[in-house]
């Protein structure tokens, strides 16, 4: 029989399988698992009555065996040129997540969270500063893709996928990858594991597993300094796994996963973008297959921290350049509703 919980789960935490057991419980074959993720994933329509190829009977019981909703209110604030997207979910209870949609001339990036607040407190981040209030479900995590697919109307099914909202994505390891593997369902999605990024600030013995997933995930570093000392202050979880033990661990993730890890370094001026840090920074990256992206500091409100002038993140790139294997800048979207990276975490666009 059907379980006889008053809340179906959510259809955006459950694999194929677990969608196919359910429908078990109907006395469904599990085809109908396969008919309904094409209909949610490929056609875009949660509404079970315009489920036309399942029975009328199956349509009108589909909201007790699963959910369709995504959150109970999605707020959306967008940039002026209309190009970058910050969305925030109201979720079943009295939190709030904010994930980010960013279109440039060669890609559509959708930037998730995968927690409220973090537990880290990285110095220069809006979303230490809220301190960690909970995990994300993982239903909570694919929402966030169906809530921007739907709005940008699914106009490219060639999206990139980064882990680089708010939260520390290995700190909630379980439901992360739940919702890598949801997406990544043939029968699903289909996201390739290429176009999933994931970021952490240096949770060691979660990189380590990561690797052993099977899966061949980008990875992203968040490194920030080239000094322990500067390090423990700027990024503290450093003080359990300095950056000899992160490199170590990120590039075996890279030879394992046959994939590049990016060195993400947010330039702060005065403190992390001297020659020194230069020097430290290409050495760091020719030890391991990398590649570094630079990101000028995205103002916070209540912190210190000055973004480097335009002049000085082009001479610390022109200082990495000969020596690195590869060097970008990140180009800053989205700052004027106060979602570009380090912003997110309950600032107002307009504040």
């Amino acid at each position: 029989m059907l379980d006889a919980r008053p809340e179906a789960p959510s259809l955006y935490g459950l694999s194929r399988d677990e969608l196919a057991r359910r429908m078990g419980e109907l006395g469904q074959p599990a085809y109908r698992a396969d008919q309904v993720l094409t209909w949610v994933y490929r056609k875009h329509e949660r509404e079970p009555r315009n489920m036309s190829n399942l029975p009328a009977s199956l349509r009108g019981r589909l909201p007790q065996l699963v959910g369709f909703e995504l959150a109970r209110d999605v707020t959306v604030h967008s940039t002026r040129d209309g190009q970058t997207h910050k969305f925030v979910l109201a979720l079943d209870d009295t939190a709030r997540v904010e994930c980010v949609s960013m279109r440039t001339d060669r890609r559509l990036t959708f930037c998730l969270s995968s927690q409220v607040g973090c537990a880290l407190k990285c110095s220069f981040c809006a979303t230490g500063l809220m301190g960690l209030k909970r995990n994300l479900r993982p239903e909570e995590i694919v929402a966030q893709v169906v809530a921007m697919g739907e709005f940008l109307g699914w106009q490219d099914d060639r999206f990139n996928l980064v882990f680089m909202g708010m939260g520390e994505p290995l700190a909630n390891y379980e439901s992360v990858m739940r919702a890598i593997r949801v997406l990544h369902e043939p029968r699903g999605l289909n996201l390739g594991a290429r176009r999933v990024t994931v970021s952490t600030s240096g949770l060691v013995p979660q990189i380590e597993r990561l690797a052993l997933e099977g899966l061949p995930l980008g990875l992203a570093v968040s490194l920030h300094a080239t000094t322990d000392a500067l390090r423990d202050e700027l990024v503290p979880v450093n003080r359990r796994w300095p950056i000899r033990a992160l490199l170590a661990a990120a590039a075996a993730y890279g030879r394992r996963a046959g994939r590049r890890v990016t060195l993400e370094y947010t330039l702060l001026a005065g403190v992390n973008d001297t020659r020194a840090d230069a020097d430290r920074l290409s050495g760091f990256a020719r030890e391991l297959p990398s590649k570094i992206n630079l990101i000028p500091y995205n103002p916070v409100p209540g912190l210190a921290w000055q973004r480097p002038t335009p002049e000085a993140v082009q001479r610390f790139a022109e200082w990495l350049n000969p020596r690195a294997p590869a060097v970008t800048v990140r180009n800053t979207l989205g700052g004027e509703i106060w979602a570009a990276c380090g912003q997110l975490g309950g600032l107002s666009p307009a504040a």
